[in-house]
């Protein structure tokens, strides 16, 4: 480590000088270690949506109609747990933390590709909020009396749509955020 002529002749500006450098590379593993997860945690969850478009719902196609809404509903119930919330919320968390410890200007090439990948980790919760979870919720209102048929025909064709936007969305970030890892492996 080279110190400058002031920081050997000063030793509260060489503690300085010690303490940024530190600084730095506390954050740029951090940054690194952040971006990893999440990675991860995106790929995780455009791994779940993709499971369902490629086979959850192709199976769930050929049941009869209260099947369909049973299962639907079963798994919606044991859905939200510990491992999935990790992808689901983690995927913006660690990407949004990604981009906070990359804010320094030698590091801007990499923030704009993690700033991509947030956006469309966004849009994928979001896409989950405001159309797949409403349409779960209609689902699970369902009574004895309720016309299994009609609520089908009213939630499947929807859900499947909005599933495969939000699997794009998370693939698409995925796919960013790994081009954000080799370029901060290039920095």
């Amino acid at each position: 480590m080279r110190k400058s002529v002031a920081a050997m002749s000063d030793p509260a500006a060489a503690r300085c000088t010690e303490f940024m450098q530190t600084t730095s590379t506390t954050t740029q593993t951090f940054g690194a270690i952040s971006l990893v997860v999440a990675a991860i945690s995106t790929g995780l969850l455009a791994g779940v949506f993709y499971a369902y478009a490629s086979s959850v719902m192709l199976a769930l196609r050929r049941v009869d109609d209260r099947t369909f809404v049973d299962v639907m509903n079963k798994i919606n119930d044991v859905i939200v747990n510990p491992a999935f919330m990790f992808s689901f919320l983690g995927s913006i968390v660690f990407t949004a933390v990604a981009a906070a410890l990359h804010l320094r200007a030698d590091q801007r090439t990499v923030l704009w590709w993690i700033l991509a990948a947030l956006a469309l980790n966004i849009v994928s919760f979001l896409i989950t909020s405001a159309g797949n979870i409403p349409l779960n919720n209609q689902l699970a209102a369902a009574t004895d009396g309720t016309d299994l048929a009609a609520l089908r025909q009213q939630f499947e064709g929807p859900w499947v749509r909005l599933n495969i936007l939000r699997a794009l969305a998370n693939t698409g970030a995925l796919g960013v955020l790994a081009w954000a890892l080799r370029c901060a492996g290039r920095g």
